[in-house]
């Protein structure tokens, strides 16, 4: 540690040490999705009934956090999220986490505007301390940085199994700028690197490879899709491709150690791998630690539209879970039952369609089950409680494993055509009597 080690050593706590800094009635921000503060989340719940009406924020934590489970009254501490992954899906059901919605990008901005709770405690998952007296956020620049600015009072968890990300900017913060260091080691969280595929989603996956051009840039996220697409790029004799995205994935590696990706034709961080949080497997963390060819930026950054549409060719790739006849797309509850959240994706959607050459794309099954009966994802309306993610005035592609229908800048009647053509055969005729019923649209109103 050299010149800064005994100011380390000034500032090295326990972890119960540490949490004494939280008061009744304060903030807590912890650090997001693989970067959770396991040590600290567990020394703050051992405060359970001590403390009263804290309130912490989180962003999809790959663990169910140990302060619910400590106070599932809530008379200590209320969980919020950012962004809900599965565990902090399932808690919203028992009512022992809350969303704070809000576009991924705009974050920071409502962080630093005052918009959001300001955070008096922020604690913060990093990799240890380096020669200059920096700890790096790793696996989650996010806005960790702005979370940090903003706190009273800076705690860190220090973790020797964090990977090492460069980044462009505010991918570290110095040991000045840090109020209590916590040491703890712990495995990183992983997800699966391969995904069960269907053939309707083998489908949707070939539709979009005949839509990516030699020198595209593309984002996208986490599971089948995303994984059977870069398979498939990395069997094609697609090049020069360049990765823009939040969500940094295994199916990333192949791709640029085949050639594939390169970045060379990106007319920003040109022959990076640009990112601002990273979910996978062992192996996509033992890549990315140290490595130069990847860049982690936050999500102020990564998400600007007009930043994303620097870059030519920008191919945005989501999913949903429903689209309406009047091409409303739902990504992020299921009636009043919230899944996830609106993350990057109409950030990456506008972007895409400011891009020079860009298309943004949707891409759902047509059927989902549900209670143990198939039913469509596209849907004549939707059901009370479910939240727009996309309006129609920014609805894209959409992509169903029978074909691609554009709806950009399409009259209403148009839009409910093209969507009843990409839907499942056996919901077509209900659609249509939908459409009609709804005055959308007749056959009187086809255009070839």
């Amino acid at each position: 540690m050299g010149t800064y080690s005994s100011l380390y050593s000034s500032k090295l706590r326990t972890p119960d040490e540490a949490v004494k800094a939280v008061q009744s009635g304060q903030w807590v921000w912890y650090s997001h999705f693989a970067m959770g503060p396991r040590a600290l989340d567990q020394a703050l719940a051992r405060r359970a009934g001590e403390l009263t009406g804290v309130n912490v924020k989180g962003v999809c934590l790959m663990y169910e956090p140990e302060i619910v489970k400590a106070d599932p009254e809530k008379k200590s501490f209320i969980y919020h999220s950012g962004h809900m992954g599965a565990h902090e899906r399932h808690l919203s059901d028992r009512s022992l986490a809350y969303y704070i919605p809000g576009n991924y990008g705009q974050c920071p901005d409502n962080t630093r505007r005052g918009y959001m709770y300001p955070p008096k405690v922020a604690m913060i998952m990093t990799s240890p301390m380096d020669k200059n007296g920096y700890f790096n956020f790793g696996l989650a620049c996010s806005y960790a940085k702005a979370i940090c600015d903003l706190a009273d009072v800076v705690i860190l968890e220090v973790n020797p199994k964090v990977p090492l990300c460069l980044g462009g900017e505010q991918e570290s913060i110095h040991i000045s700028q840090v109020d209590y260091i916590v040491e703890h080691e712990s495995p990183m969280p992983t997800i699966p690197s391969e995904f069960q595929v269907s053939d309707a989603e083998k489908k949707i996956a070939s539709l979009l490879i005949e839509q990516i051009e030699d020198g595209a840039t593309l984002q996208f996220g986490i599971g089948a899709m995303p994984s059977m697409i870069g398979k498939m790029i990395a069997d094609s004799d697609l090049k020069n491709l360049g990765i823009h995205s939040e969500m940094m994935a295994d199916c990333f590696i192949d791709l640029s150690e085949k050639g594939i990706v390169n970045g060379e034709k990106k007319n920003i961080d040109k022959g990076k791998i640009t990112y601002t949080f990273a979910l996978g497997s062992q192996q996509l963390y033992d890549y990315m630690d140290n490595n130069p060819r990847l860049a982690t930026y936050p999500v102020d950054i990564t998400n600007n539209p007009d930043i994303i549409a620097q870059n030519d060719k920008v191919i945005a790739i989501n999913n949903a879970v429903e689209v309406d006849l009047y091409s409303q797309v739902s990504s992020e509850s299921s009636g009043f039952r919230n899944i996830s959240g609106t993350g990057g994706q109409l950030d990456f959607t506008i972007g895409a369609l400011k891009s020079k050459g860009g298309k943004p794309f949707i891409c759902m099954t047509s059927t989902k089950m549900q209670k143990g009966k198939m039913v469509s994802r596209i849907v004549p309306y939707f059901a009370p409680g479910t939240i727009v993610t996309l309006p129609r005035t920014y609805a894209p592609f959409i992509v169903t494993e029978y074909g691609i229908a554009n709806v950009i800048a399409k009259s209403t009647y148009r839009r409910a055509e093209m969507l009843i053509d990409i839907a499942h055969p056996d919901f077509r005729d209900d659609l249509i009597k939908a459409a009609q019923e709804q005055n959308i649209w007749t056959r009187t109103n086809k255009i070839e």
